[in-house]
């Protein structure tokens, strides 16, 4: 249930901070070589190297989702996996749990190394020139006759995400936090 509810969150996540990328520009060549590139924005772990400094709130979220990955108490991770250690010793697994505790170790370094690229590199991304200055004109229909209203300028910083995702990514992300009020099974 805990990689369950932690792998929504990330899955959501990395798909809202695509959605959140798409005002930007990037001119690494690494990225020109992603073949699909637009259906899933997100592929490499460099796209997203200072997202932090883009929308922190999203990467925050991220935080706490891959510290629940990694086993970082008072995350619902930690719970999850030391109720199995503790079940695996419990029933005389000495040498599985050894193990599993090597490669949550392991799995830890590359966990971590997503969080530096976030929050300590700095974005290679640049506001796309083309919308940056955007003017739309807003155009009414009265008696059956288009008029222009006015002329609005286009703020790429002002994009949100939906009411349902932000939603999701709140409640899995404060489930995941929250989990030491009650951790039991």
């Amino acid at each position: 249930m805990q990689y369950s509810l932690s792998n929504l969150n990330a899955f959501i996540l990395l798909l809202s901070i695509g959605y959140s990328l798409y005002f930007y520009v990037n001119d690494n060549k690494e990225y020109k070589g992603i073949q699909d590139k637009n259906n899933s924005p997100i592929q490499l772990i460099s796209q997203i190297k200072g997202l932090f400094f883009i929308n922190p709130v999203l990467a925050l979220s991220l935080a706490i989702t891959i510290f629940s990955f990694v086993g970082i108490p008072p995350l619902i991770g930690f719970f999850a996996k030391q109720m199995v250690l503790s079940a695996a010793l419990d029933n005389g697994y000495i040498f599985i749990s050894i193990v599993a505790i090597l490669t949550s170790v392991i799995s830890a370094v590359y966990y971590l190394n997503i969080l530096k690229e976030v929050f300590f590199k700095t974005p290679e991304y640049k506001v796309n020139s083309v919308i940056e200055n955007m003017v739309m004109n807003v155009i009414i229909k009265k008696n059956n006759k288009l008029s222009p209203l006015k002329k609005l300028n286009f703020k790429y910083n002002n994009i949100i995400l939906s009411s349902s995702v932000t939603i999701s990514i709140s409640v899995i992300t404060l489930a995941i936090l929250f989990f030491i009020i009650m951790p039991q099974e």
